[in-house]
């Protein structure tokens, strides 16, 4: 007798195989539930729950009343990769549009000015931007700049230009490398709606700082990301001796 857990996993697989066997392409409807369950043997409970794990994973997704869908792939940005968004989006034929939410100048406090090796109470601007992947909202970026080395920043439109390209091009800033953390949290009633996604939905929050060729600090940033939308690669090797 399979197990519950062994069942699911099954159901999953199956469901998968399918679009792959009949090579649906996104946004192609999935037969109906009861149509997969006599297709494969399974109950209402096991196959529901095969569904809402594929949703999580980004590979397939439910419109209330109408049936279930094939996703679109899901972006898979490598963490060796220092490209922005911009570039990654433009290397792989991908829409990129943003929303400039707002964008602030500040009085830094203490967590900004330690970040970018300021000194406390520099101004600080602070870039909020919505930002969509073939016209679906992906990720809430915030970037934190120094007022005193970026002048002027804030006359450039960035719902159009591409931050790294500015500070490139019109700063004469060239960006290095980059530290960065990723973590899992919850969407704020705010976030969900920036996103399209239900409140407390687990989303990444990715946060890091990126440096210039002298290694000071250019940019400190957060982002909250729809999982379903972007996931993250990385190279593991293990070191010999």
């Amino acid at each position: 007798m399979k197990s519950g857990r062994r069942s699911r996993d099954e159901a999953m697989e199956k469901v998968e195989s399918y679009i792959i066997k009949n090579k649906l392409e996104p946004h192609a409807k999935l037969p109906s539930e009861r149509e997969m369950c006599d297709m494969w043997g399974f109950n209402r409970t096991t196959l529901r729950f095969a569904i809402k794990r594929l949703i999580i994973e980004g590979k397939i997704y439910q419109i209330k009343g109408s049936g279930t869908y094939v996703a679109e792939p899901k972006i898979i940005r490598s963490l060796q990769d220092l490209k922005s968004l911009s570039e990654f989006a433009k290397d792989n034929e991908l829409k990129l549009t943003s929303e400039v939410i707002s964008f602030e100048l500040i009085e830094g406090y203490k967590q900004i000015t330690q970040k970018l090796h300021l000194t406390l109470g520099q101004k600080v601007y602070v870039l909020t931007r919505c930002r969509f992947v073939q016209e679906e909202p992906v990720a809430i970026e915030v970037s934190f700049l120094s007022y005193d080395r970026f002048k002027g920043l804030d006359k450039y439109d960035f719902s159009k230009e591409s931050l790294y390209s500015i500070i490139e091009n019109e700063y004469n800033v060239s960006i290095s490398r980059g530290d960065e953390n990723i973590g899992i949290s919850y969407a704020t009633d705010y976030e969900a709606k920036l996103l399209k996604i239900e409140e407390k939905q687990a989303v990444f929050y990715v946060s890091g700082i990126i440096y210039d060729k002298e290694d000071v600090p250019v940019e400190y940033m957060k982002s909250i990301i729809r999982p379903d939308k972007m996931g993250f690669s990385s190279i593991l090797k293990r070191e010999e001796g």
